[in-house]
């Protein structure tokens, strides 16, 4: 049974973590939730370590990673940390006592190894596990709200014994997360207090976000069942966006609506257990305070204009033409979990097809099974790779050469290594690396690819065999091969896909800045799922479509001019 989320309805913990996947207003709810309990005239400290935060703009105040007291909210008090800073400065920490020491290439494998997003999370738990012990903080405040919770494998790193050794400066084993904690060996007793909080029920709360959609709603069950492992059994579950404005006359609202409850009709049973509490899908952006505190209670639509589809927008097409009349070879859709891109690759894979090109797609989704078929009549030669199966094959091979030569209880740190995102895209590059490698007389169109901070630590780690004779993880020459091609740009083109949305853009204009740091560049953006390019005569969605100019705008600046809008539909 879902309720409304009223928060006069609902007894919370001193200590709030909302989590879930990118782009389901986990930061709206979590700003919503600390305005609405200081209204109600209790003292709460907000603590934000979103590193795409635009807090400083909702609440137009300059914030810090200290405390700032926001006066449009009395009782409220905001910590904006920056973990992308924190994890700068970690890094160097570790790093700075071998400069000098060790072989400059050395130095820079090392580097990477503490570049990825799991470093990012473990500086952003060092820095607000000082808010979660500090017994003042605790009487100070009622409630303590974190906009992010750690995840399942940032936590159990944080319990590893072996997670504590400084053999980073010793050797390599080809995984993702080497030494991550090797530098904050006088922080294992907070770090031990704040786990204890964390899985008490009487003092924490994990709220999990998601969207009324088959993928957030998966992520919601993965991260719920990662930390009721770890003993965080106090969940609840928000989902955030249900469309209420119904009108059936307006054939997009009811397909919008037909998704939205066949989503939460198949929700996984695991979260279908917990108190369960609804937000409605709002008209306006949440940029100021004044929205924010309404969020939870009411909508308005007196801010309409006359609503104006856009027509002038690049399509698919022009994309298309540009990446055949270019002459590219290896194409890659890129972008998070859920914006589109195994379906945009397809399209991509036909609409060449179309201009008589040879054309091989391959991807890891098994649930696109119908597109496959279609492209395999199209004249597509398709492959499919078994991300389970590969990772599983990658993991045997990183196991059995780190344990000729590691301890048992190093191995426990190398297994919980090999859990990371970064394990399985090395894994799964790997595969697409040789299927592009036999593919020489074909355009291969890839539906996702590995960060560029994955992309760096694979060459690091081809560049370190050549200093370190024990090395872990063999790196093939079909991935030697790939990345130069990769980096490229006659013969690469990446498109990252994003929606209209605030957390989206961010997230995608990060990867643009990760693939540049690993010498890749891109030309083409896709902005999927555009509400603005439907004719919907339902007053409430033509607000909603309004509201993605301006996020479509800044991909027309990220891309220089070079994005293709597809229009939202039900698929």
């Amino acid at each position: 049974m879902m309720k409304a989320f009223n928060l006069s309805d609902i007894e919370l913990t001193k200590y709030l973590f909302f989590t879930g996947k990118g782009g389901v207003g986990k930061t709206s709810i979590a700003c919503a939730t600390a305005v609405g309990l200081a209204d109600k005239g209790e003292k709460i400290l907000l603590i934000s370590t979103d590193p795409a935060s635009n807090l400083q703009d909702v609440f137009n105040q300059t914030l810090n990673g200290h405390g700032t007291a926001i006066s449009e909210v009395p009782g409220l008090t905001v910590v904006n940390l920056d973990p992308e800073q924190a994890a700068a400065e970690y890094r160097e920490s570790v790093i700075a006592p071998f400069r000098g020491q060790l072989p400059e290439s050395v130095i820079q494998n090392m580097e990477e190894q503490l570049s990825g997003s799991c470093t990012v999370e473990i500086a952003a738990f060092n820095e607000f596990s000082d808010f979660i012990t500090d017994a003042d903080k605790a009487k100070e405040y009622d409630h303590i709200i974190f906009d992010t919770a750690p995840t399942g494998h940032t936590l159990r790193m944080l319990q590893l014994p072996s997670a504590w050794s400084t053999f980073i400066s010793e050797s390599t084993h080809g995984a993702s997360c080497l030494g991550q904690l090797s530098g904050l060996e006088e922080r294992k007793g907070i770090y031990k207090q704040a786990v204890e909080t964390l899985s008490d029920t009487n003092a924490t709360q994990l709220v999990l976000v998601s969207r009324p959609e088959i993928a957030p709603l998966k992520e919601a069950a993965r991260s719920s069942h990662e930390l009721q492992l770890l003993g965080i059994k106090n969940q609840l579950l928000v989902i955030n966006g249900i469309l209420q404005q119904l009108d059936e006359a307006d054939n997009v609202t009811q397909q919008l609506h037909d998704r939205q409850q066949k989503a939460l009709q198949s929700m996984p049973v695991a979260i279908s257990e917990y108190p369960m509490y609804s937000v409605p899908l709002r008209s306006y952006n949440l940029s100021n305070v004044a929205n924010i505190r309404r969020m939870l209670y009411s909508d308005s639509l007196t801010d309409n204009p006359c609503y104006q589809p856009i027509t002038d927008a690049k399509s698919i097409d022009e994309l298309v033409n540009d990446l055949y009349t270019s002459g590219k070879r290896v194409v890659f859709t890129m972008g998070k979990g859920g914006v589109g891109k195994t379906t945009l690759a397809t399209e991509i894979a036909l609409r060449l097809t179309k201009l008589d090109a040879k054309v091989h797609l391959t991807t890891t989704d098994p649930a696109n099974h119908l597109n496959y078929d279609f492209a395999i009549q199209s004249g597509i030669t398709v492959s499919h790779i078994d991300e389970a199966e590969v990772l599983e094959k990658y993991k045997n091979e990183v196991r059995s050469k780190a344990a000729e030569t590691m301890t048992a209880e190093d191995m426990e740190y190398i297994e919980e290594d090999l859990r990371s995102p970064c394990t399985q895209e090395i894994a799964v590059f790997k595969a697409f690396a040789e299927i592009v490698d036999k593919a020489e007389n074909e355009i291969v169109v890839i539906d996702t690819a590995p960060t560029g901070h994955t992309l760096l630590l694979l060459d690091a780690t081809q560049s370190y065999h050549k200093e370190v004779e024990r090395t872990q993880g063999e790196v093939t020459g079909a991935v030697a091969n790939l990345l130069p091609r990769l980096r490229n740009p006659k013969e690469t083109e990446v498109v990252i896909v994003t929606l209209p949305e605030t957390t989206p853009v961010f997230e995608a204009e990060r990867l643009q800045k990760d693939l540049q740091r690993a010498g890749i560049n891109n030309k083409w953006w896709v902005v999927n799922a555009c509400l603005s390019l439907t004719n919907t005569e339902n007053s409430f969605l033509q607000a909603k479509a309004q509201s993605e100019l301006t996020w479509i705008k800044k991909v027309e600046e990220l891309s220089k001019g070079n994005a293709a809008l597809i229009e939202w539909k039900n698929l």
